[in-house]
């Protein structure tokens, strides 16, 4: 009877604790699950925050075109990414670039893969490629024809985006080598920065570049651009963790941190400076902190996360400074935010890299120095193949269709000249051009740009 009392008892705890476990790892699948999905709303909202965030630096005749150039990246990039851009990044492949086994999403379902269903994987990587591409527009705003645009920025996705996101995230040669990027510092920000480069370029400097004075024509937006930004970034880099783990949480820490040391660093130096700390100053700095520990976000403990901040904006506001000296019309400062940002990320990566914390890869300071090589190497492959394959396909199109329009085009603005709409109305209400319609010849005499003043 004792025997029997013991064997029905160990049974019965046997039974509950299964049941506790399982219960248990259905808990743990929604809460990943859950994350996921809000991670990838997240990170979405980020290309209309990043609408916001630039249209407030330029004037005021091209705030509706700059917002454009990032919103539009919603449509014909996703879809492209979801056609044939995942496919390419992600589907098994060789070392340089994926198969077509994903392309048209075949075999993307809801199958497990990587810790969630495969349809919300791709999408959650789409909306990368989504502001990644749209970053690019910062070097471009005020000039570029939108036709143009759109065209580049599906062939860009295809041939450089898709291609390095395969050799990093996608099982490529750079992941091979032991490349660390949690986020997308190199995969998203040195990337494009470096497509911007090239782009600015080829493209050239705006008609009255150097001549006249180009403001800021809502300081107020662009803050506001900047927190949402901010707040999408948690997204960014806790979903990087692709689930609801102590990683996401690392990496949900670390993004509050570094644009917090960020920022104070960069007011310090206004401050010593100029003895003013400029709003525009603490926008810029907040960016730079958030890209700057992108790529270590789930490598690195908090006391790192807050070095890399301060660490990180010192370059940047350099070659900001740097910048205005010369002929490039880099626009937005693409290349000092996000590309000096991007490889000051990268780099730090490799030296802070902390298995302590992560319970993975190691840096410099924990005893793995060549994590810097690495780093370094996979930087110069970035921005030499996106710098050259974006100089290539500008060229391309440029033999085809003008780049940009004629002078008294781009003075009118972007906004009525590219959709016939204005961002803000004056006097009796906005200027509506319908398609094979001429400027009309009082709205170039009232601009301010072909007056001679500043818009």
């Amino acid at each position: 009877m004792l025997c029997t009392n013991i064997l029905y008892w160990t049974w019965m705890c046997l039974f509950l604790f299964n049941a506790h476990m399982q219960d248990a790892v259905v808990t743990a699948h929604t809460a990943d699950l859950t994350w996921m999905l809000v991670a990838c709303a997240l990170v979405l909202l980020m290309t209309p925050a990043l609408a916001c965030f630039y249209a407030g630096m330029v004037r005021s005749k091209n705030a509706l075109n700059t917002m454009m150039m990032s919103v539009v990246a919603l449509g014909p990039v996703a879809l492209v990414w979801a056609l044939g851009g995942y496919s390419l990044a992600f589907a098994p492949g060789n070392a340089f670039i994926g198969s077509f086994d994903f392309v048209a999403l075949r075999g993307v379902d809801l199958a497990p893969h990587h810790g969630m269903p495969h349809l919300l994987f791709m999408t959650f990587q789409g909306t990368f490629a989504v502001i990644t591409t749209a970053l690019i527009s910062g070097a471009l705003v005020e000039r570029l024809r939108f036709p143009v645009y759109l065209a580049f920025i599906g062939l860009w996705l295809v041939a450089v985006y898709a291609p390095v996101a395969h050799w990093i995230w996608g099982g490529g040669f750079l992941a091979g080598d032991g490349a660390l990027d949690f986020a997308g510092g190199t995969v998203s920000h040195v990337n494009a920065a470096a497509a911007a480069l090239d782009a600015a370029l080829v493209v050239g400097p705006r008609r009255d570049y150097g001549r006249q004075a180009m403001l800021p024509h809502s300081v107020p937006l662009t803050l506001m651009g900047t927190g949402l930004l901010w707040f999408g970034w948690f997204g960014f880099n806790g979903g990087s963790a692709l689930g609801a783990s102590t990683s996401a949480a690392l990496a949900f820490v670390n993004t509050f941190l570094a644009p917090a040391a960020a920022l104070s660093t960069w007011i310090v130096i206004d401050l010593v400076r100029s003895g003013r700390a400029t709003a525009i100053g603490a926008a810029t700095a907040i960016v730079v902190g958030l890209v700057v520990i992108t790529p270590a976000a789930g490598y690195v403990g908090p006391l790192a996360a807050i070095a890399m901040g301060g660490l990180g904006v010192v370059p940047s506001y350099v070659a900001l400074i740097l910048r205005a000296r010369t002929r490039l019309d880099d626009s937005l400062d693409v290349v000092a935010a996000h590309g000096l940002g991007g490889a000051t990320g990268a780099v730090l990566t490799g030296l802070f890299a902390d298995p302590a914390w992560s319970g993975g890869p190691a840096g410099l300071l924990a005893g793995h120095p060549d994590q810097l090589r690495i780093q370094l190497v996979g930087l110069v492959v970035v921005i030499a193949y996106s710098g050259a394959a974006t100089f290539v396909i500008l060229r391309a199109m440029a033999l085809v269709v003008p780049l940009r329009d004629d002078a008294r085009t781009e003075g009118v603005g972007m906004d009525v000249t590219q959709h016939g709409e204005e961002a803000y109305t004056t006097g009796d209400g906005a200027i509506l051009i319908t398609p094979g319609e001429r400027l009309p010849r009082s709205t170039a005499a009232a601009s301010p740009a072909l007056s001679g003043g500043a818009s």
